[in-house]
């Protein structure tokens, strides 16, 4: 077991409503800037300004940036950082398996967390069930202790995410230290994973894989295969291309 793991027994330091809040704003903002993002930036400074100052401070300041540069440059500058980039990598499954058949099944863990809870990810045209923006808006709208585990399992990669946007200097940075003030900080043998994590980076695994940026893992299809049907919920939602958000309540 991963040793971070035992965060999955933590509890959050803020109350269900700040951090719905929170991580709703945060999967807003990690997604691929629109002229919809531009739209709802008076009601997401609203938001942020209500939340406690450690979380929305930060998110303040990207909004600051975001009122200031061109929607296009924002845009040019995500694709850089975010689908260039892979130490600034969104798929938190990439920061732990990298391109192994591992990976596919880490991904399956996650899917199955959203059919627990009632949930699809749409069939074409979605995020894989790792991104960031996907995890935080589930854990907003549907499951937060689900996206809690999820993400507490997956908090070394977030460390990594962090410092790979610090080294850059990136704009995105102050978004992802808002998303560290609502998880556990890292203590004792976290660092040490952490520091294997940086010295040897990512697993890679190429004899029969697709090496293509963040391709989809073979052992996925044949994971999701073998697993018996989940009994659903009368009444489920599309996690949709990555989830249709809404503004933040």
């Amino acid at each position: 077991m991963m040793p971070w793991r035992r965060h999955r027994r933590s509890a959050p330091s803020l109350g269900p409503q700040a951090q719905a809040d929170a991580w709703q704003l945060i999967s807003l903002l990690l997604d691929y800037p629109d002229e919809r993002l531009a739209s709802l930036r008076p009601l997401l400074r609203e938001s942020a300004s209500g939340l406690p100052e450690h979380v929305g401070g930060p998110l303040l300041t990207f909004l600051d940036r975001l009122e200031t540069v061109p929607l296009q440059q924002v845009q040019s500058e995500y694709v850089d950082t975010f689908d260039v980039t892979r130490k600034c990598s969104l798929h938190l499954t990439f920061f732990l398996h990298g391109d192994t058949r591992k990976r596919g099944a880490a991904l399956v863990q996650f899917k199955q967390a959203y059919r627990a809870a009632g949930v699809e990810m749409a069939e074409e045209g979605s995020e894989l069930p790792d991104h960031l923006s996907v995890i935080l808006e589930f854990g907003a709208t549907t499951d937060s202790a689900s996206a809690w585990k999820l993400l507490n399992d997956h908090r070394v990669g977030i460390e990594l995410l962090h410092r790979a946007l610090t080294d850059r200097e990136s704009p995105w940075r102050p978004v992802v230290v808002a998303l560290r003030a609502t998880l556990p900080t890292l203590q004792g043998d976290d660092e040490q994973a952490l520091a294997r994590l940086i010295a040897e980076g990512p697993p890679q695994e190429e004899v029969g894989i697709d090496q293509s940026p963040y391709a989809m893992d073979p052992a996925l299809e044949e994971a999701t295969a073998a697993q018996p049907p989940t009994p659903q919920p009368s009444a489920r939602a599309d996690l949709g291309p990555t989830i249709p958000v809404g503004a933040p309540r």
